[in-house]
């Protein structure tokens, strides 16, 4: 064997070092590489390692941009279901990809156990599911979780701090029944004295815009307390108006009239979020040029413009109001509805939805219905849902 030169000698001592250290290195990565075994309160341990990064959702324009338009219709959509049939919900959202159903009448069949279970499952996109659950003589689940009192007992009986925790357990039971939305509190004004019965009555805490202001807001509060969606109506205001809209046509005083009283608790309100808006059957001289207020772009204009309101808007029933249908077939009125302003156009009629979506897709391939109006409403009902980011 030939004798190593003393350089060559220390070149591979280092290496051989350089081998010890890489492989106590390795054994030492090994351990601490496995999450299961950081020593405790080491700069990788569990309670030490940042919180993984959520997963960026999306915009909501990009979401929409994916969609075909017929899909971007039906989520503009609000179609009432029959109560004591639970399979409706699921299958005229497993047919049409609508986005919300609306709950009224007496039975409760639909909201007893998981029964709207299938229905989510059912869609595309998460399903809004609505009630109209004000209390005194306009409730939904009272029959299941008991009565609460109409707007004008809270406000005669009530502090509004009370109203605010009233509703929160009334929108907790609202959720566990697997309800997102409640198209309450009424923010109507009535006049001074004004009996209870009527179309609106005792529904409205009042005839003052300040007491309306407080208790509907309250009432609103403690929905969103509950995560339940709030809806406040009938803009731009039954409360004082000719008649019943579910009977015929309605006329309000005139538009200098409302925004003196009427609108105010709209314009006090409509910044918290999330609020959404509904639009009555209503006739406004000065405003609406004798339209009902739901198929008049003035109406909206004077919604999103004049009081700057950027939630979402819906509409009164179009289906099962004499002051809609004298006037229009559904299909018509919904496309009158949209190309006004609304977000989502609600019937409870039991009308079936492709004549409607028929409708409107042709609105949209013939420019009546601008596809990036189109496109800009679908955004905030996706929005509204949380599965994509605002704009």
């Amino acid at each position: 064997m030939v004798p190593l030169r003393p350089r060559t000698r220390r070149r591979l001592g280092l290496i051989a070092l350089a081998l010890l250290v890489v492989a106590g290195l390795g054994i030492g990565l090994a351990r601490w590489t496995n999450w299961t075994t950081w020593p405790a309160g080491s700069p990788g341990s569990p309670e030490n390692r940042p919180p993984a990064a959520e997963p960026r959702q999306p915009s909501c324009a990009d979401r929409v941009a994916q969609m075909p338009i017929r899909a971007q219709l039906a989520q503009r959509l609000m179609v009432g279901v029959n109560p004591a049939r639970p399979d409706s919900a699921r299958a005229v959202v497993a047919e049409t990809g609508i986005g919300g159903i609306f709950i009224g009448g007496n039975p409760t069949d639909i909201l007893k156990g998981d029964a709207l279970a299938p229905m989510r499952a059912a869609g595309p996109l998460p399903v809004t599911v609505a009630v109209d659950d004000e209390g005194g003589r306009v409730q939904r689940i009272d029959e299941l979780d008991g009565s609460i009192p109409s707007a004008r007992a809270m406000a005669a009986t009530m502090t509004p701090a009370q109203v605010r925790e009233l509703a929160a357990k009334r929108g907790r039971e609202l959720r566990a029944r697997g309800i997102t939305m409640d198209m309450a509190p009424v923010v109507d004004m009535t006049d001074p004295g004004a009996s209870s019965g009527g179309v609106i009555g005792d529904r409205a805490f009042g005839s003052d815009p300040d007491r309306v202001t407080r208790y509907a807001g309250a009432f609103a509060a403690g929905l969103r307390d509950a995560g339940v969606y709030p809806v406040l109506k009938h803009f731009p205001g039954h409360g004082r108006s000719s008649g019943d809209s579910h009977k015929g046509e309605v006329t309000t005083p005139p538009l200098n009239a409302l925004l003196g009283a009427d609108l105010a608790p709209y314009r006090n309100l409509m910044a918290a979020e999330p609020t959404a808006v509904m639009v009555g059957h209503l006739i406004v001289p000065g405003l609406t040029d004798g339209l009902p207020a739901t198929v008049s772009p003035a109406a909206y204009r004077l919604l999103r413009g004049d009081l700057g309101f950027g939630g979402l808007v819906y509409t009164d029933d179009l289906g099962a109001m004499r002051a809609i249908t004298d006037r229009y077939s559904l299909p018509d009125a919904v496309f009158a509805a949209l190309r006004a302003g609304a977000d989502v156009a609600l019937w409870t009629s039991g009308e079936p939805v492709p004549p409607v979506l028929d409708r409107l897709q042709a609105a949209v391939q013939s420019g009546q219905l601008p596809a990036r109006d189109v496109a800009a409403a679908t955004a905030r009902v996706l929005a509204a849902k949380g599965v994509c980011a605002p704009a």
